[in-house]
C-alpha cells in the first residue's frame, strides 16, 4: 500500500484564507478533499443532478450521529460572507435561499439582507447562543482552490476555521459546515473573488440551500415542537400560580 503524500492548500473564504488539504497517492490518484476540519464527509459538483440528494443524505447521517436527542438542541445555519463580492456570496446567498423555502428567519444567520462575515461574525455568534440554548450550528463559507475543483461543493464534519491561512484571530463556526469552491485561488485572490460568475455562486447557493432543508427538516421540527411544548407548560405553571 502507498503512502499518501499530504499537500497543504491555502485557500480563501470570506472571512479569509484559510488551509485545506488534499492527500494523494504517490502515483497521483487523489484519496479526497478535507475541509478545514480535515473531516469531509462528501463532495458533489454542481453538474451532477443529484448533488443536492447526494450531500442531503451524507448530511443527514452526520446530522443524526452528532444529535442523538434533536428535540432539545435548536439547529442554526451560519451563512458566512458578503455581498459586495460575487464570489463571496455564496453564505448569503444560502442564507436567503434558506428562508425563501421555508426555514424560519430566526434560524438563519447570514442573508443578502443581513450578512454574516469577518467583522461582525463574533457578536452574531454571542447573539445566537444568547437567544437559543446550546445550539447546533451549520455553517456554509465559499473558499477557492484547484481549477479542476471549481464548483464542487463539501460537507465537512467538525467547525469551520476562518482567517487561518492569514493569521486571523476569529472564531470557530459550527458543528458542521459546508463549503464550496466557487473560483481558483492562488494569485490575487480578492480580486479573483471579485470576478467569479454569479451563475456558479447562485447555483452552488441553491443546491446547499435545497440539501440544508432536506437533510434537517425533521431535526428542526423535533426541536420547534419540543421549543412549543416548553412554552405550553410555562403558561399553564404561570396559570396556576
Amino acid at each position: 500500500m502507498q503512502c499518501p503524500v499530504h499537500i497543504l492548500q491555502v485557500t480563501f473564504s470570506p472571512s479569509g484564507p484559510y488551509v485545506q488539504e488534499e492527500r494523494f497517492h504517490k502515483g497521483g490518484a487523489p484519496l479526497g478533499l478535507f475541509g478545514s476540519s480535515r473531516d469531509t464527509v462528501c463532495r458533489a459538483h454542481i453538474d451532477d443532478p443529484d448533488a443536492a440528494m447526494v450531500l442531503a443524505t451524507s448530511l443527514r447521517s452526520l446530522i443524526s450521529r452528532d444529535l442523538p436527542d434533536p428535540a432539545r438542541r435548536p439547529l442554526l445555519f451560519f451563512c458566512i460572507g458578503t455581498d459586495r463580492s460575487t464570489g463571496d456570496s455564496l453564505g448569503p446567498l444560502t442564507g436567503t435561499r434558506l428562508v425563501s423555502l421555508g426555514v424560519d428567519s430566526c434560524r438563519v444567520w447570514g442573508t443578502l439582507d443581513d450578512p454574516v462575515h469577518a467583522a461582525n461574525l463574533q457578536v452574531a455568534i454571542d447573539r445566537a447562543h444568547a437567544a437559543f440554548r446550546n445550539p447546533y450550528i451549520v455553517a456554509v463559507d465559499a473558499c477557492l482552490g484547484r481549477l479542476e475543483n471549481v464548483g464542487t461543493i463539501t460537507a465537512n464534519r467538525g467547525p469551520l476555521r476562518p482567517g487561518t491561512g492569514v493569521s486571523k484571530t476569529l472564531p470557530l463556526v459550527g458543528h458542521a459546515h459546508v463549503t464550496g469552491i466557487v473560483n481558483v485561488g492562488g494569485y490575487m485572490e480578492y480580486m479573483v473573488l471579485q470576478n467569479t460568475r454569479l451563475y456558479l455562486v447562485m447555483r452552488m447557493a441553491e443546491i446547499i440551500g435545497t440539501a440544508l432543508v432536506s437533510a434537517t427538516r425533521d431535526f428542526v421540527e423535533a426541536s420547534v415542537a419540543f421549543e412549543m411544548t416548553q412554552r405550553i407548560a410555562a403558561a399553564r405553571w404561570d396559570s396556576r400560580s
